[in-house]
């Protein structure tokens, strides 16, 4: 990676609490200089109390373009945005940010932008097609919405808090109506199986599905990065499916993120 740094030089900056995990500065940077721009992407440590000075601050910072908001920043990110996406609204959080020419920060949620063309990038396209998706957090709510967004036939969503569960399902069928129901962790039925839970993560971790039912027709997603061939996913392999492991979406989220930071996506 040849970057440049100097006083012409674009900042954009990652900001979460902790900052030591995250490995896409170096990522987003080499792609930002691939593309031609003089621009670096920088991790900062802001603790939740004082995120809100801290964005707020670099409204004055006339040479930082954006911010990407990682753990636990989305939802407060939303706050902080003065054009936040549809795709955001819904989901209740913003992970990346553009000043738009107007000096106003434009925002969206790409999770399940990224997960979706991870997804395809595998071989499978979503549209008209039968979904089950575990999990409705901040990155679930936002894969949901992608789902449905890209045309599938049907969404079953299986959450375990049913409270969050009924609720992003009301508020999908006002888009989407006929289109989305309760689920299970029994993946019969359906064409694509996607994990947007932790589950997975640690040794002794229960399956968020019933693998035992999966079949080799069926396209199984996680969106955890380690490790990087989750249980689910192996016993999704074992039966012969098609997956696609959390890394394709980190992978093909970055050029969503540097299109975003660019101002070049549409939100």
């Amino acid at each position: 990676m040849n970057l440049r740094l100097d006083g012409e030089t674009r900042l954009y900056v990652i900001v979460g609490d902790p900052i030591a995990q995250v490995k896409s500065p170096a990522l987003l940077s080499e792609n930002l200089n691939t593309r031609g721009t003089n621009g670096l992407v920088v991790p900062i440590h802001v603790s939740a109390e004082n995120i809100v000075e801290f964005v707020t601050s670099l409204r004055g910072a006339q040479n930082v373009d954006g911010v990407v908001f990682t753990v636990p920043h989305k939802q407060a990110g939303l706050a902080l945005c003065d054009r936040p996406s549809v795709r955001a609204v819904f989901a209740g959080s913003v992970n990346v940010m553009h000043r738009a020419a107007d000096g106003l920060w434009v925002g969206d949620n790409t999770d399940g932008q990224g997960y979706l063309d991870g997804a395809a990038a595998k071989g499978f396209e979503i549209a008209g097609k039968r979904a089950l998706l575990v999990g409705v957090g901040g990155a679930g709510a936002a894969i949901a919405y992608e789902i449905l967004n890209r045309g599938a036939d049907f969404l079953a969503i299986h959450e375990l808090n049913t409270e969050r569960r009924d609720a992003i399902i009301e508020r999908l069928a006002e888009k989407f109506p006929g289109k989305v129901g309760i689920g299970s962790a029994d993946p019969t039925g359906f064409d694509f199986i996607g994990n947007a839970t932790p589950v997975g993560m640690r040794d002794g971790d229960p399956l968020p599905v019933q693998a035992d039912k999966l079949l080799a027709q069926q396209f199984v997603a996680d969106a955890i990065t380690k490790p990087e061939i989750t249980p689910l996913l192996q016993a999704a392999r074992a039966k012969g499916c098609n997956t696609m492991p959390g890394l394709g979406m980190f992978n093909a989220q970055a050029d969503i993120l540097v299109d975003s930071l660019l101002g070049q996506r549409a939100t």
